[in-house]
Order: structure tokens, then sequence, then C-alpha cells
């Protein structure tokens, strides 16, 4: 199956009161790992790719390459969408060019007039294309690839600006950060999540930073109209954590234990478990 648009999978999301997945991708293994778990769930699924990922991949022509080919080797038939994840204005066009199927670009940093009018512009680019498109208002916490930001909730009515171009999802700050959660953070603001849901009509709504966000809260999130879902750091964390096991218990000093197909692959089951404890919280088991 080729790479989808994530329109229609995040249409039927919103409609059903359920979330798909954007599982970030870092090399071959990550990507296997979430595609092979995709398809014996029977979810749709998001393969985020921030531009600092892109380049260590080698460039974005190489991912969308390695991506559509896996999806024939492994023989892929769920929808799954090849997302860019915060794109630069610049870095948006790269994915366009190398046959992503979705682009997010985050203009949250710029003046509203700025974010609306550049926005404005790759929604006619995307649309020509049949890409999905995913914008950002209010600014997501904490670093991800250099993408630093302060975590201010968003405006509804600037919401609905951008919503009104025409975008496929919107992705609104509520207090939510990248990374692990600090013990002092004070939740998600539902609050800002109604009123900007109320303003925006029936756009699927995304809540980045997903790691370490209490089950209670993601479902209340997915009430108020989030359909998109993004997750990183956690499969970062289990996968570190299994790969860790293996060489402290000395198992690559065993026979071929040091062979990397041996040495990755308790991390990439790491990885499965983690996607599949995602996609049962989200509710996208069975809905592909």
């Amino acid at each position: 199956m080729a790479l989808v648009s994530a329109k229609d999978m995040l249409e039927k999301a919103r409609a059903g009161k359920y979330a798909v997945g954007q599982f970030n991708i870092n090399n071959l293994e990550w990507t296997k790992s979430i595609l092979l778990t995709a398809q014996e769930l029977n979810s749709p699924v998001i393969l985020g790719v921030s531009e600092g990922a892109g380049k260590y991949m080698t460039g974005f022509k190489t991912v969308a390459a390695m991506v559509s080919a896996m999806i024939d080797e492994l023989k892929i038939t769920v929808p799954v969408a090849l997302h860019l994840d915060h794109g630069t204005y610049e870095g948006c066009y790269k994915c366009i060019e190398a046959g992503f199927s979705s682009i997010m670009f985050d203009g949250s940093h710029f003046p509203i007039e700025e974010n609306i009018a550049k926005t404005k512009e790759l929604v006619e680019v995307c649309n020509k294309k049949g890409l999905s498109l995913e914008a950002e208002v209010g600014a997501i916490g904490g670093e991800e690839d250099g993408v630093v930001g302060k975590g201010e909730c968003a405006d509804p009515d600037e919401c609905k600006k951008i919503a009104d171009l025409g975008v496929t999802m919107l992705a609104a700050g509520i207090g939510n950060i990248h990374g692990k959660y600090p013990a002092d953070w004070a939740g998600l603001s539902f609050e800002t999540l109604a009123a900007v849901n109320e303003k925006v009509g029936e756009m699927p709504l995304v809540l980045h930073g997903g790691t370490g966000i209490p089950t209670d809260m993601i479902k209340k999130a997915i009430s108020l109209g989030v359909a998109k879902i993004n997750v990183n750091t956690e499969c970062q964390l289990s996968f570190q954590e299994a790969t860790r096991k293996y060489i402290e218990d000395g198992k690559d000093l065993v026979g071929k234990g040091f062979d990397p197909r041996k040495l990755l692959a308790p991390g990439c089951q790491a990885i499965r478990d983690t996607v599949k404890e995602k996609m049962e919280i989200f509710g996208s088991i069975g809905k592909a």
C-alpha cells in the first residue's frame, strides 16, 4: 500500500472519538518496529520525521524511499502517513519534493500574520498534491530537535484564523511539553482545549508531547477533539532501557551477541511494546 495523506484517518478518528498515534522514526529499526506493530494491531499510523532526524538519515529523499520500500517489502496494508514534524518553511518544500504524504509547518514562533500567510501558501500547495497539512498555534514547551518552546497556551481566536485557511489538523499549545514532564508540571489546560475545539468546529486537533501524559488526561483530550497524539521520547526511553539491560547482562559477550541484529533486537521489541500500549490507550486498534 502506498503512503497516504493523514486527512481521512484523522477525520475518522475525530468522528469515532479515538486518536491516531504519530510515532517519530530515527532509523530503519524504528520504522520497521512501528510499521509491524501497526499492521499486527490493524491500526492506522503516522510516522513522524523531525528535520534533525531527516538529516541524520541522510536526507528526506532517503527517508521517503526507505519507508515506501518497507511498506512494500513488509506487505503493510494499514494506512501509513509519512509526516514532517515541526517543519520550517524551507523544510516543508523539501519534504513535499521528497515524497512525504503529510507536512507540519510550525509557524508558531512567527507573528500570527506571518504564520497565517505562510500557512495559507502551504495549504494551496498541499491541496494540489493531495497532502495533509498540520499547523501550530501557541508553543509546545521544552526542546525537541532545536525547536524550543515555553509552553504558552494558544489563543482560540488565532486558532480559528489558522483553521479557516483549510489546514487538515491543528496543533494548539495547551500546556503540553516535549520530553519528560517535570514533577511540578501543572497539567493540560482543558479550558484552553475546550475553547479551541469550540472555535474550530470538526477540525482534528493534535496533542504534541504525548510522552508521560496520564491516561485519563489523554482520554479527556480525545473527548475534546484531539485526533492525533505525538509520541517520541517514550520510544527512545524504552529502547535505551532494553539496550542497556542487554549489555549490562553481558549478552553482547556471549556467542555472536555483538551482532547488531541481536544487540538491537531487545530495543526494537521495547519500541513495539510501547507503540502497542499507546495504540491501546488512543483507541486506534482495529480502526485501519
